[in-house]
C-alpha cells in the first residue's frame, strides 16, 4: 500500500510485464515512472558474463529493511527505461510477484560497447524520509550570455534533499533568464522547489550558477611563454695557451 504525504494514484498506461505508470501527487504533479519485471538469480561470479550474452542485465536490490537480493532484468527493455530516469526517479521492481519501490543508486557501464553491465537499486520505505541528490535542469536564456558573450558557470549540477519518497522530485528547474549582468548569480535559496513545504534542501546557501567574463589572453600567453624560455648556455672554448702554461708550470722541477 502506498503511503506518505501524497496519496499516490497509479494509472496503468501500458500492458503487462514492464510498464510505464503515471503517479499523481498531492498537488497534481504527474510524472512518469517505470515498473520493471525482474527475477531472482543464483548466477554470480564468472558465470554472469554468459548471462549478459543471453540478454540479461544483472542487478541487486538492497535497503535499510531489505537484505540484498540478486536479480536479473531483460537488458534491452531495462536499459531503455532507465535511460529516461534520473537518480531521484522512483522505480517499482516486480521480483517474482513481490514489488519493491526503489531508486537507482549506481549504474555500471561498459563504455566501449556503450551498454549497462550492472545496476544497484536502493529499496525505499515510503513512510521513511530519504536523503539523496536531485538533478538540476537549467532553462531559459541569460541576457548576459546573449548580449555580452559572457559564460555561465555551473557551480552545482544537483541538490541534496531530504523528504518522503512520494515527494521526491525527479529534477529541479533553474531559470537563468534573471542573470542580466556579469557577476550576477543564483543561490539555492532562490530556487523554486516543488512541494517545498515537505522537502528539506540541505545545500541551502550555496551558489548554483554565476555569470563570468570570457578573457582571451593569447598575446599575453605568448609573451609569458617567450619570457620563460631559458637561453642556451654558450659553449666555452678553453684557452689552449693558458692550459699549456699550467701544465709546463706543474712539470717544471721545484727549486
Amino acid at each position: 500500500m502506498l503511503s506518505g504525504a501524497a496519496a499516490l494514484q497509479k494509472i496503468i498506461l501500458q500492458g503487462e510485464g514492464n510498464r510505464a505508470i503515471a503517479v499523481r501527487g498531492a498537488q497534481g504533479v504527474t510524472m512518469e515512472k517505470v515498473v520493471l519485471k525482474a527475477n531472482k538469480r543464483n548466477i554470480t561470479g564468472k558465470h554472469v558474463k554468459a548471462m549478459r550474452r543471453a540478454g540479461q542485465l544483472p542487478a541487486v536490490i538492497y535497503g535499510r529493511h531489505v537484505q540484498p537480493i540478486a536479480i536479473s532484468l531483460e537488458a534491452h527493455t531495462a536499459s531503455l527505461a532507465l535511460a529516461k530516469l534520473t537518480s531521484s526517479s522512483l522505480v517499482t521492481l516486480d521480483v517474482d510477484g513481490t514489488e519493491f519501490t526503489a531508486i537507482v543508486r549506481e549504474k555500471q557501464r561498459n563504455y566501449i560497447k556503450g551498454v549497462l553491465t550492472h545496476i544497484d537499486f536502493l529499496a525505499l520505505d515510503l513512510t521513511e524520509k530519504i536523503r539523496t541528490k536531485v538533478r538540476l535542469t537549467y532553462v531559459g536564456v541569460s541576457p548576459a550570455v546573449k548580449d555580452y558573450s559572457a559564460v555561465l558557470v555551473h557551480r552545482l549540477d544537483a541538490l541534496e534533499v531530504e523528504c518522503l519518497p512520494a515527494d521526491l522530485p525527479e529534477r529541479i528547474t533553474v531559470d537563468i533568464s534573471s542573470l542580466k549582468e556579469i557577476g550576477n548569480s543564483i543561490h539555492v535559496r532562490e530556487i523554486v522547489v516543488p512541494n517545498a513545504e515537505r522537502i528539506l534542501v540541505l545545500d541551502d546557501g550555496d551558489e548554483i550558477a554565476i555569470i563570468a567574463t570570457l578573457v582571451i589572453v593569447k598575446e599575453e600567453a605568448a609573451e609569458v611563454a617567450a619570457a620563460a624560455v631559458v637561453p642556451e648556455a654558450e659553449a666555452v672554448t678553453p684557452d689552449i695557451s693558458v692550459e699549456r702554461g699550467k701544465k709546463e708550470e706543474e712539470a717544471a722541477p721545484k727549486k
